[in-house]
């Protein structure tokens, strides 16, 4: 027990000293493109169209190849809602927006040169606009990949491809059980738009 506490010790230790050698942060401006998603539920059915995406992130790095991020993104497409006979039900206004607030996690892979690939993740909540029902506020994830450019300069260019989700509680199915009868299951459904971006980084040392 002794031991695995010493290397436990040793272990928070190290991370301490490479938080302190490696404490910066970058300010990440986005721009992106969102390729279409398609939902089905219970004979309606709904198109989030292709969209530009674009917005702004805070990024720590509390070692040398880890940074935590604070992003809010946003992408103003059309979203067609269609009825169990296939008819438009918002063609008169089937505009409508997506606003991504996300926490990441990015590991970035030292390669000694210029180039860093990284790997990343995300968790926080996802707002959707629409004139018919005004803003809902959902669940939301992100994963990314892609490459970091680093320049002689505070600015660096990152170019990655992502995929985001959102999952909102649309109503109950309804089981037949043994011993229980009808038990409610809560039904979801969920949005996956797939993209392709770059940022814009401004990076800062303490």
């Amino acid at each position: 027990m002794k031991q695995y506490s010493l290397l436990l010790a040793v272990f928070l230790s190290v991370i301490g000293m490479q938080a302190q050698d490696a404490r910066s942060f970058s300010l990440n401006l986005y721009g992106g493109y969102n390729f279409s998603d398609k939902l089905d539920y219970d004979n309606y059915s709904a198109t989030i169209e292709d969209g530009f995406q674009y917005g702004a992130g805070f990024e720590y790095f509390f070692s040398t190849n880890n940074s935590v991020e604070v992003k809010y993104l946003r992408t103003d497409v059309k979203i067609p809602v269609y009825g169990p006979l296939g008819t438009q039900l918002n063609s008169s206004d089937d505009k409508g927006a997506f606003n991504f607030i996300l926490a990441d996690f990015t590991h970035y892979f030292d390669t000694g040169t210029n180039l860093l690939p990284y790997l990343g993740a995300g968790a926080g909540v996802g707002i959707v606009e629409t004139p018919q029902s005004g803003s809902g506020t959902y669940f939301a994830w992100d994963i990314k990949g892609g490459v970091k450019i680093k320049t002689a300069s505070i600015v660096s260019v990152n170019i990655n491809a992502y995929l985001q989700s959102m999952s909102a509680a649309v109503g109950d199915s309804y089981y037949w059980t043994y011993y229980y009868g009808p038990v409610a299951v809560q039904d979801y459904v969920s949005t996956f738009q797939f993209g392709l971006g770059a940022v814009l980084s401004f990076n800062f040392k303490k």
